[in-house]
């Protein structure tokens, strides 16, 4: 029996198949900008792909826009095939259906903000409109993301935030199903960025195109994503909703990536069912294993995020706990973040008190099983700012 309509899953409006693209460097060493990745993206989903410098986020970006030809692989876009190196299909990038924009917005600094957006209608081989539709489709694409009176004005006249508003309204001008994203946000300053991230978000969702978003602020992916696709040296080492990657990152390379995280290697000295003990320089550490199976004796480490533990003036009853010295407390708005030494080193934490625990006190932290994930030991990878240097800041 055939599924009707209404129930049969939507075709993906991107599929990438074993993608691998290669470089050589100048020393002749081979790198895997792009190394066997595989990923979907639904009709309607906003992906981010998110990874630091040089994790082949953007070299995947233009090799399905076309922009970069990979070694091997296939890329489909809304069920079209359009690099194929099996078939030997390579599809020029404007016949792949797609709008993008660049980092650097990629204005024509000659033509008027009206003239920028009207350009994909006017260039756009098979696809004729009429100057009465072309101008009807730019005014609304302009008024959509509020620069309605700038239609005017040339480029150097605006704003980094204006530039950026002309450049999303030349990608939606089109009504592609598909708009990709490199960095766009990067350039303009934090205040204009957030509110950028708002409006792109409730664009995203009123207009329903699918979208494919390049950075590296995790800040940035987990507002804007219903889906993140986490890179590390051209692979996709996870691949989930905001809510899977922050709370149970698969590596640690992810957990350090995703948000501030406090890392504890040590040995396995304690196993009952997902329940894990870690002996660790601060002390033995109980979390919860939930994807891995760990046997006495593993090298391990265990994490937890700064918003999970707590800061005690005396000694609390709490599986996990350790005694300690505030080193530093940073006011920050919204919460106080304390650094405090353990005997293994620092940790850090954050409270809504600013006057818990005084400077050069002692103190006691303490944190919850369930907030503790116990992953597979690796090279540990930087974080946003060491504990050190918070406290040097103080």
């Amino acid at each position: 029996m055939q599924p009707d309509a209404a129930s049969a899953p939507a075709t993906p409006v991107v599929e990438v198949n074993n993608l691998v693209k290669r470089f050589r460097r100048e020393d002749g060493a081979l790198v895997h900008a792009i190394d066997d990745v595989t990923i979907t993206v639904d009709p309607g989903d906003f992906v981010v792909l998110l990874g630091p410098s040089g994790c082949g986020k953007t070299t995947l970006l233009r090799a399905i826009a076309g922009l970069e030809t990979p070694d091997s692989g296939e890329v489909r876009i809304s069920d079209r095939t359009v690099y194929s190196s099996a078939q030997g299909v390579e599809v020029p990038p404007e016949r792949r259906d797609i709008s993008m924009i660049f980092q650097s917005y990629a204005l024509w600094p000659h033509m008027t903000a009206f003239k920028n957006v009207a350009y994909p209608l006017q260039s756009r081989r098979g696809r004729k409109v009429g100057k009465d539709e072309i101008a009807r489709r730019v005014r609304q694409a302009l008024e959509l993301v509020g620069v309605g009176e700038l239609e005017g004005q040339y480029p150097g006249q605006m704003s980094g935030g204006q530039q950026q508003r002309i450049a999303l309204a030349r990608a939606l001008v089109n009504n592609d199903d598909l708009v990709l994203f490199d960095e766009p946000l990067s350039n303009v300053d934090a205040k204009v960025r957030e509110q950028l991230r708002f409006e792109l978000v409730s664009m995203q969702r009123e207009l329903g195109f699918s979208a494919l978003f390049v950075t590296h602020d995790q800040v940035e992916a987990m507002e804007l994503a219903h889906k993140i696709a986490v890179l590390d040296r051209g692979k996709v080492v996870q691949y989930g909703t905001p809510q899977e990657i922050y709370r149970r990152p698969a590596t640690r390379y992810v957990a350090g990536f995703i948000g501030a995280m406090n890392e504890s290697p040590g040995q396995v000295v304690g196993v009952d069912g997902d329940a894990v003990t870690v002996q660790t320089e601060h002390g033995r550490v109980t979390g919860r294993a939930h994807e891995t199976r760990h046997a006495v004796g593993d090298r391990v480490a265990a994490l937890w995020r700064p918003e999970h533990g707590a800061l005690h003036p005396e000694e609390p009853t709490a599986p996990n706990r350790w005694p300690g010295a505030v080193k530093a407390g940073l006011f920050v708005g919204s919460h106080t973040e304390y650094v405090v030494t353990l005997a293994g080193g620092d940790v850090r934490l954050w409270s809504p008190r600013p006057d818990l625990v005084a400077v050069d006190a002692s103190a006691w932290v303490s944190v919850d099983v369930d907030d503790v994930l116990v992953l597979p030991d690796g090279t540990p990878q930087p974080q946003d700012a060491p504990a050190d240097e918070l406290a040097a800041a103080s």
